[in-house]
């Protein structure tokens, strides 16, 4: 299987070969996460990016969405630059301080944001649902989910506290993934507004 090109890896993968993103994953990480490295500096970013590059591609590549041909790795790369670009905006956004000295802001208010009661239930179900297809994950994919999504962990951080290596806590991940996306077409549940 290591000698197939990307595309065909790629085709493996979508009709459910979990080895063959194994192979893509060995083929690309050293680069990719050079790249990634080499734009934000900071190991620990780094591997928090490289990891959701990953898990992207994972879902987008299961999801039937993925239609490159023949530029895996430059998919990959603009995943990761997206990526990159959301985590600086977010870093940038949460430097913002508010200029308003009082006690109570008016105009800031939570009941005034936009939205309504529909949208709020709706999201109070995808949030049960969610809590219900974690809970059925087997521990060691569950304990992974939870740790990057509940506890905030980078996923050096997670293989740290598991004690395994940075590509299984990945693996982890992505099946947990691929179990809870099963889960939800089985039992009709929809994940989305």
């Amino acid at each position: 299987m290591v000698a197939l090109p990307d595309e065909s890896l790629v085709a493996k993968y979508a009709s459910g070969c979990n080895e063959a993103f194994d192979v893509l994953l060995r083929r690309h990480q050293s680069r990719l996460f050079s790249y990634i490295l080499s734009v934000v500096k900071n190991r620990d970013m780094a591997d928090d990016i490289f990891q959701d590059t990953f898990v992207k591609a994972i879902m987008t590549i299961r999801q039937g969405r993925y239609s490159e041909s023949g530029r895996f790795f430059s998919w990959l790369t603009r995943i990761a630059h997206n990526l990159i670009i959301d985590t600086f905006r977010q870093a940038k956004a949460e430097n913002v301080v508010s200029a308003d000295a009082g006690e109570t802001d008016v105009l800031n208010r939570r009941e005034l944001s936009e939205g309504n009661i529909e949208d709020h239930l709706a999201s109070v179900q995808i949030d049960c649902d969610v809590r219900r297809l974690v809970a059925a994950l087997p521990d060691n994919q569950r304990e992974v989910l939870e740790m990057r999504y509940y506890r905030d962990m980078s996923f050096k951080e997670i293989a740290d506290q598991t004690n395994v290596s940075i590509n299984t806590a990945l693996g982890r991940m992505r099946y947990a993934i691929i179990n809870m996306r099963r889960l939800a077409e089985r039992n009709h549940i929809a994940l989305t507004v």
